[in-house]
């Protein structure tokens, strides 16, 4: 049941998925954390950080990891393959039938009628990605994070991976930092179980 339940919602966001891996990732949001809960938001955070800092695409990677969280290998090849199952029929089917629509309106319709949809999806999971590290970070560090992520990728176009890189760099070196903090800080003090 598990592995038909897999195979279910990512085949559903291979259907849904129009546009390519990042306006995948709220449907895999959906499938994964909100219907099925096979992850938190917090793990879905994490898993969405570290699969943009590593190559190729996304939506494959977020599918082969949760499927493999879910139910080990047999869950990854079932989630990757019904990822890859809609698209690659698709593609089979419907490139002659693009390729000879292409200069007409009804393809170009197509792309532009989705594309505010995908962008209000795409809004709206930043915006509650935004208030989660507000309510559970300190709000200084998510107000800079926020703007320097906005000036390096809308003012400098720097690539995305690259800024979520540093990012994990940054968020690693500070919580090691005062890991350590806290157990010199743990070790120095005397123990307060023993009575004088």
């Amino acid at each position: 049941m598990v592995l038909w339940n897999l195979f279910l919602g990512f085949f559903r966001i291979g259907i849904l998925g129009y546009g390519g891996g990042p306006t995948m990732i709220p449907l895999v949001h959906a499938e994964a954390v909100q219907k099925y809960g096979w992850m938190t938001d917090e793990e879905f955070t994490d898993v969405l950080a570290m699969g943009n800092a590593l190559p190729g695409p996304i939506a494959t990677k977020m599918a082969g990891y949760i499927g493999y969280k879910v139910k080990g290998a047999a869950g990854a090849a079932v989630a990757i393959v019904a990822m890859v199952i809609p698209v690659l029929i698709a593609m089979i089917l419907l490139l002659g039938l693009i390729y000879r629509l292409k200069d007409s309106g009804i393809v170009g319709g197509m792309t532009h009628g989705v594309q505010p949809v995908i962008g209000v999806m795409m809004a709206v999971m930043a915006y509650e990605f935004f208030l989660k590290s507000w309510k559970s970070w300190i709000k200084s560090r998510t107000i800079a994070w926020t703007v320097v992520s906005l000036v390096a990728l809308a003012l400098l176009n720097v690539n995305p991976g690259l800024l979520i890189g540093i990012a994990l760099a940054y968020a690693f070196t500070e919580s090691t930092y005062l890991v350590r903090k806290q157990k010199k800080k743990q070790a120095d003090s005397p123990d307060r179980g023993i009575s004088a």
